[in-house]
């Protein structure tokens, strides 16, 4: 049996329930050395963010993948060359002219040009970028890997359900991410620190979708390992926040690809976020030691946008009769608004469902379940029998 994740050991018939109840108490680490695991889980995931040298040797070795990457870079290329010809050359010269000519020539190159290139360009880009990762897992797991079960209707619709749900929190992130911007002094810093989660999510979107983790189970993963993504998603933040909103997502559609590939080979710590140094030079011992109580273990970065998703899933769900429903564990269309009554958003107790989640490194086979590290968390409460007739530890959130 265990008691806050330390196995129960038994009680020594002269020992005291004193000395007892103090064996079980949970350790925790020193406030530095926890400041220390997390900086080093942060230069982990910047180190993983520039190997390019392992996007330039699949690249080269795989012709499938170089063909798609050379397809996203000549179109975002484009996109992006489009953008700046209007920004730099076009708008400044009919600046200086009549205030019809300049009204005229940025609304015809916007709408007849510049708007049809970006938006296929995103379209073809999104496709494509599907093709590299789904070809960089089979690479790495095998082709049957990441094969996709057989399809039924409940399927259909739950497929459904989470694109629409993820469109969604694409749109309502970038939202966040401008309105954080326009907050005096301390919003252009905090949206930027924001931007750098948002960008690793869908860096790694690809990776956790091959694996089939569902978005409770992915929003968990990157909240219980802030300090890594944040780190993995710095670069192309800072790449994409000196232009244009258009030109900021084109040249992170340029971009994207290389980082798809990157996240395929990285490895996110800590593996297990409520005993960091398990898998450390520093754990050889079985005790386990959870991180300092004043750093959070798990940082709710996406609880502003799951939480204005459920409000734009419910306002579509009102609209249409309560057809559409909010749910990140993927349940799917068809639920009645009366579902909604428990609360503003199921999200939080569908992510606390989620389970820890370890992304093995290159060439280590892994079920598409994603297995812990051997251990199952569940919420403080009971205890719960595992597999092998004994008993789990407890998480500690």
């Amino acid at each position: 049996m265990t008691t806050h994740g330390h196995p129960r050991r038994p009680v020594h018939p002269y020992e005291s329930p004193a000395q007892a109840s103090r064996a079980t108490y949970p350790t925790f680490l020193p406030l530095h050395e926890t400041l220390r695991v997390q900086l080093a889980c942060a230069g982990r995931g910047l180190v993983d963010a520039f190997r390019w040298d392992t996007v330039v040797r699949l690249v080269a070795s795989d012709p499938e993948i170089r063909a798609n990457v050379l397809k996203c870079l000549l179109l975002n290329t484009l996109a992006l060359a489009s953008i700046y010809v209007f920004d730099l050359l076009l708008f400044p010269l009919a600046q200086g002219e009549h205030h019809w000519l300049h009204r005229n020539v940025g609304w015809a190159y916007q709408v007849l040009w510049l708007l049809p290139v970006v938006g296929i360009s995103l379209y073809l880009n999104s496709t494509w970028c599907s093709i590299i990762a789904k070809r960089t897992f089979a690479l790495q797991h095998g082709p049957r890997a990441g094969a996709a079960p057989p399809a039924t209707y409940s399927g259909l619709l739950n497929a459904l359900a989470t694109s629409a749900y993820g469109g969604i929190m694409v749109v309502t992130s970038v939202v966040i991410s401008f309105a954080l911007a326009r907050v005096p002094r301390i919003g252009p810093p905090t949206g930027f620190v924001f931007l750098c989660w948002v960008d690793a999510y869908y860096c790694f979107e690809h990776v956790w979708t091959s694996r089939g983790l569902s978005l409770a189970r992915r929003v968990r993963h990157l909240e219980e390992r802030w300090a890594y993504y944040f780190a993995f998603g710095l670069p192309t933040a800072a790449l994409c926040t000196w232009g244009s909103s258009l030109a900021n997502a084109a040249l992170f559609a340029l971009v994207f690809p290389a980082y798809i590939i990157m996240a395929m080979h990285a490895r996110p710590v800590p593996l297990d976020p409520y005993n960091p140094l398990a898998s450390s030079s520093h754990g050889d011992s079985d005790e386990i030691r959870h991180p300092s109580p004043l750093v959070p273990i798990r940082l709710p970065v996406f609880a502003p946008v799951l939480w204005l998703n459920d409000w734009v899933v419910r306002a579509l769900s009102f609209g249409s009769g309560g057809v559409v429903s909010s749910s990140t564990s993927g349940r799917g269309w068809g639920q009645s608004r009366a579902g909604h009554r428990r609360g503003i958003s199921e999200a939080t107790e569908n992510i606390e469902e989620g389970e820890a989640v370890e992304l093995n490194p290159v060439g280590v086979e892994s079920s598409p379940s994603m297995p812990g590290s051997g251990r199952t968390r569940i919420r403080v409460g009971g205890p719960a029998p595992n597999a092998s007739g004994g008993f789990s530890r407890r998480k500690l959130d």
